[in-house]
């Protein structure tokens, strides 16, 4: 549900632009203000799991989002949609990272724990592919009010079925509020210069200066971090190297992820000419194939190294978007296409359950909602950076296109697909140079 709110708005801004009659600059906020709080609060959110308990605070977190999809879908205004959408990623905040806590801390080690994040996985892929499929569905058949509106009945049933979770007890500790406002104000910052990137440019004043406040803020963080007794994210969570890495490559795959899924939603309405409904059917393959890396992905863990498992997926991934660099306007979607998009989404998703699991793995229990949450802040802050990489890269190179054979929109994806593909070529290089596997670490 968390994820598929990430997409389905895409489907219902016609309508919601001309209901309320948003400006170009306005309508994209309707998308932003749910990534950026839900990307800039997730340190907060895992926190407050591990001082309140991870069950109630993820009960809390899904109470918030469900009175905020309301308040979406029954909007007066454009003002009034765009705080609750905001307000969904509140809620989304807190209860995401606290979902992957109590799945680290409810199932040992193992077997178990691997199936358990390999469901959490196919969710995920299911998330993704469902906005576009359920968001065509409501909003040519109930109105654009319904991509929102569905949240409800679905949100009244889990949070019922939060109450077969096992309780974990509060840690006491104190909230360090200062901290959280440093570090989540930081993040935010970062992430709205990404987002306007997109837009204006790296060198537009804006993007500038919330470049120069986020680092700022966060360095401020990282300082109070060091002299707190009781600091908000104990940078010890960085000691391990593989952890470390995980959460560097996971931005990598979150951009890799949120990146093609754009570009070929592009691709498929403005070049190839499909209509929504015949969009979210062209994306069934990248479905089957995160679905299949996560069952697949989560029994090879129990067998085989991580680091090998996650550079694999990684290398297959960027041939799956290497591949997709070379479509034209009059490329058959299948094969090319369709094998392309199954390959790419195959290996993001191997190697996304399997740095999953080295992320969280040997996380202090005091900790683990904290070492969660970056987790899903990794994966929604490199959503951001891939859209305005891969946006900036896809832009240039249309407008220097003067290629017959290919329109601005295909030309400039090829250029795109191509950073992508490397960007996966890269994480592979990291995570085969820094992940470790646990047999081969050295215990005091």
């Amino acid at each position: 549900m968390l994820v598929l709110d990430d997409t389905i708005t895409n489907i219902a801004l016609p309508a919601i632009a001309a209901e309320f009659s948003l400006a170009p600059a306005a309508l994209p906020w309707v998308i932003n203000a749910y990534i950026l709080v839900f990307g800039g609060l997730l340190l907060l959110g895992g926190k407050l799991g591990d001082v309140f308990g991870r069950r109630r605070v993820l009960a809390i977190g899904l109470a918030i989002f469900i009175a905020a999809s309301a308040v979406a879908g029954l909007s007066w205004s454009g003002e009034a949609l765009i705080i609750a959408r905001a307000a969904q990623g509140l809620g989304a905040a807190m209860a995401a990272p606290n979902l992957l806590a109590l799945i680290s801390t409810t199932f040992d080690e193992g077997p178990a724990r691997n199936k358990a994040f390999a469901a959490y996985g196919a969710m995920s892929g299911l998330g993704i592919i469902g906005g576009v499929l359920l968001g065509g569905i409501l909003a040519s058949t109930l109105g654009w009010r319904s991509v929102f509106l569905i949240n409800i009945p679905v949100g009244v049933a889990l949070l019922i079925g939060t109450r077969l979770l096992p309780s974990t007890p509060p840690h006491r500790q104190r909230l360090d509020i200062p901290s959280a406002v440093v570090g989540t104000l930081g993040l935010i910052s970062l992430v709205l210069a990404i987002t306007q990137a997109s837009e204006m440019g790296w060198a537009a004043p804006p993007v500038l200066i919330s470049v120069i406040v986020g680092g700022g803020l966060l360095v401020g963080f990282v300082i109070m971090q060091r002299t707190r007794q009781e600091p908000m994210l104990p940078l010890s969570v960085f000691h391990d190297i593989s952890r470390s890495v995980s959460y560097v490559v996971v931005l990598f795959i979150g951009a890799g992820l949120m990146g093609t899924f754009y570009l070929l939603t592009l691709y498929f309405q403005n070049v190839a000419g499909m209509g929504q409904m015949m969009t979210g059917l062209a994306f069934l393959p990248f479905s089957f194939g995160v679905i299949i890396a996560s069952v697949i992905g989560g029994k090879l863990a129990e067998r085989l190294p991580a680091r090998l498992l996650a550079a694999a997926g990684l290398v297959i991934s960027s041939g799956g978007l290497f591949s997709l660099a070379a479509i034209k306007p009059d490329t058959a979607y299948f094969p090319h296409i369709a094998i392309g998009l199954f390959l790419a989404a195959l290996g993001l998703g191997a190697a996304f359950v399997v740095l999953t699991l080295t992320a969280v793995r040997d996380l202090p229990v005091g900790t683990a909602g904290v070492g969660s949450s970056l987790v899903n802040s990794a994966q929604q802050i490199g959503a951001a950076l891939g859209l305005a990489v891969f946006t900036a890269a896809s832009a240039g190179a249309a407008a220097t296109s003067e290629a017959e054979a290919l329109t601005p929109t295909s030309a400039g994806n090829g250029t795109a697909f191509i950073v992508a593909a490397a960007l996966m070529l890269v994480g592979a290089i990291i995570v085969a140079i820094g992940v470790r596997t646990p047999e081969a670490r050295v215990h005091s």
